[in-house]
């Protein structure tokens, strides 16, 4: 026998000594059964690969023999009781996953863990585990290491998780510098507090770190130096007050929800920083280097302050601005030269339609009693129709809900390859709605309008100065619309509230 597979056995109270005896047992399943503990005999499984106890609820405890089986290769533990492992752990020598998320009740890893020199793959989320042991970090294999805990969003004014009166602050163990080969570190509200310190430098393989909902308040300069660093993710760290120089490969960075951040560091290096997130970060003042972001696609400013608004609209060049997809910042106005909708598409002659772009003014009432729990507005939608029949609906991707009632702009465009866009034919509408019932009340779409992009529109390239003003592009139109903005309209802007 190769397989054996009895998950779900309601009533397997016991599993039997006999199952030792499965000499060719390679993966063994017993999920979802109710048997409190493992018998000792089940370490003579000396060519097991796979062992699945996934949400075994009853299960407390492993067997103080499960060394012995050190074929195994992946181990399945989600969702158990297991309290604690035993300190023949680390004799799982070929170990490679191991996944024990949502195991509740275990508080601390044994001292030998370090010795699984084979562990790629570790996956701890939600447990009581708060410190690691020393051994830690001799996990030299170790590539992928997710331990977040809940809460992953705090709500409360004070910055304290609504499900934690007492959160247990954390430090960054020494032993951290040697995961020479970990690429993803997830460790989300960890309670990692005060300065994290250059423990992180060393990680020259890590390429996606998400430090989100934690307490420290600054970074360490050696962050630079990660080389392979693609994702930094820094989510609601509301004590954080300035970010240090970033590696140049960075493609995605969020700090939404950072009140305290103060300063940011120059960003004119990373020249392939696709996505920024800056949302409620009320105190920074400026994002310098923005207007060398060539590659950026998205950037979320919602319920950031009148004075970092102003001075991101003048720094939105032509260059970025034709490559923006998604941009949201506080405003209260929309190009005048958008219509207010529906509108038909009509089919040029020679001219492809290259996009569509919406904008909008939403502005939410934070003074109903719902109170917002998604990431994202999501109660704006364009539709596709034909005369009076919707072919296709499309939530506009307004991401990051500002702490303010203050309008905020949003401005979403839509390449030809798209499926909003490929579908349009001769007499097609498009327009822009709320979407009713809302999923959150308090939600005011303000205005809202469409402009279709037509080859040629947007395709001239050079210095457009000379040009009149029904001859430039798209991508200047938008540039000299924000520029139109002044200190005391953006001010305005800071100081209106929902009605």
């Amino acid at each position: 026998m190769i397989d054996l597979s009895v998950g779900g056995c309601n009533f397997l109270k016991q599993v039997p000594s006999s199952i030792g005896g499965l000499n060719s047992l390679l993966r063994l399943q017993l999920d979802r059964t109710p048997f409190e503990t493992l018998p000792e005999e089940i370490s003579h499984l000396h060519f097991i690969q796979e062992l699945k106890l996934m949400n075994c609820e009853s299960l407390k405890f492993l067997p103080k023999s499960f060394g012995a089986m050190d074929t195994l290769r992946s181990l399945y533990l989600e969702g158990s009781s297991i309290e604690e492992l035993p300190e023949s752990f680390g004799k799982l020598e070929n170990l490679v996953l191991l996944r024990m998320s949502k195991c509740k009740m275990l508080r601390r890893l044994p001292n030998s863990f370090g010795d699984l020199k084979s562990l790629h793959d570790l996956h701890m989320q939600e447990t009581l585990v708060s410190d690691l042991p020393e051994s830690f970090g001799n996990l030299s294999n170790l590539m992928v290491l997710k331990m977040l805990k809940k809460p992953l969003f705090r709500s409360s004014e004070s910055g304290v998780p609504s499900t934690s009166k007492e959160p247990r602050f954390v430090a960054v163990p020494d032993t951290f510098s040697n995961l020479l080969s970990l690429e993803k570190l997830d460790a989300r509200s960890w309670g990692i507090s005060g300065k994290i310190p250059d423990v992180l430098e060393k990680l020259s393989s890590v390429k996606i770190v998400n430090l989100g909902n934690n307490y420290f308040h600054s970074l360490p300069s050696s962050l630079e130096g990660l080389s392979n660093l693609r994702e930094l993710l820094l989510y609601d760290c509301r004590e954080l007050k300035c970010l240090p120089p970033l590696p140049w490969k960075l493609e995605q960075l969020s700090l939404a929800n950072c009140f305290s951040l103060e300063s940011i560091s120059d960003l004119s290096k990373l020249e392939i920083l696709h996505e920024l997130n800056l949302t409620n970060c009320e105190k920074v003042n400026d994002i310098p280097g923005l207007e060398k972001l060539a590659a950026l696609r998205r950037l979320y400013m919602s319920g950031c302050n009148s004075s970092c608004s102003l001075a991101v609209k003048k720094r939105l060049s032509k260059a970025p601005l034709k490559m923006l997809r998604n941009l949201s910042l506080p405003g209260n106005r929309i190009p005048d030269w958008f219509s207010q909708g529906p509108v038909t598409f009509a089919a040029q002659p020679n001219k492809e339609l290259r996009g569509v772009i919406l904008a909008v003014v939403v502005a939410l009432n934070h003074e109903t009693e719902d109170d917002y729990q998604l990431p994202d507005v999501m109660e704006v939608q364009a539709q596709i129709l034909k005369l009076d029949l919707a072919l296709y609906t499309h939530t506009l991707h307004l991401s990051g809900v500002p702490r303010t009632s203050n309008d905020q702009l949003h401005i979403c465009r839509y390449p030809a390859s798209h499926p909003m866009v490929k579908m349009f034919k001769d007499g097609y509408m498009i327009q822009v709605i709320k979407l009713e019932p809302p999923i959150r009340q308090g939600v005011e779409l303000k205005m809202h309008g469409i402009h279709l992009v037509y080859e040629g529109d947007d395709d001239f390239t050079g210095e457009e100065i000379l040009l009149t003003e029904t001859q430039l592009s798209v991508s200047q139109k938008l540039a000299n619309f924000f520029s139109s903005f002044e200190e005391t309209e953006a001010s305005s802007v800071g100081e209106s509230t929902v009605a």
